[in-house]
């Protein structure tokens, strides 16, 4: 495993455990909820997990993009899903999301390489 996929995965696994150690009730039914939302129903997870991707593109959040493309990843998307997403998330987001598809296009990469 690449060395900032360990990174990203070993500081959000920290403190998420620090986080919803703190037992507080509304942070832990919006991590259940979250959870919830992307398991297999009407839509697919991978389906739900390639809409988080482009939702997070276009907000602009790198490290929700990581934690997608990590999950799309674990789904088995294709490099071409990913990039016929990217394409939706620049064309909805505009050229501002152009940085973020630059860091998920090298974070997809390392991905690849394990």
């Amino acid at each position: 495993m690449s060395n900032q996929i360990q990174e990203f995965n070993s500081y959000r696994a920290k403190m998420n455990e620090v986080i919803l150690g703190k037992d507080n009730l509304v942070l832990k039914r919006f991590w259940s909820l979250d959870n919830q939302a992307y398991a297999e129903g009407a839509l697919s997870a991978k389906t739900k997990e390639l809409l988080g991707l482009v939702a997070s593109m276009v907000l602009r959040c790198d490290d929700c993009i990581k934690y997608h493309l990590g999950k799309c990843h674990e789904l088995h998307c294709t490099t071409e899903e990913i990039y016929e997403l990217f394409s939706v998330a620049n064309l909805v987001g505009g050229s501002i999301v152009i940085p973020h598809t630059r860091r998920a296009a090298e974070y997809w990469e390392e991905l690849l390489k394990q």
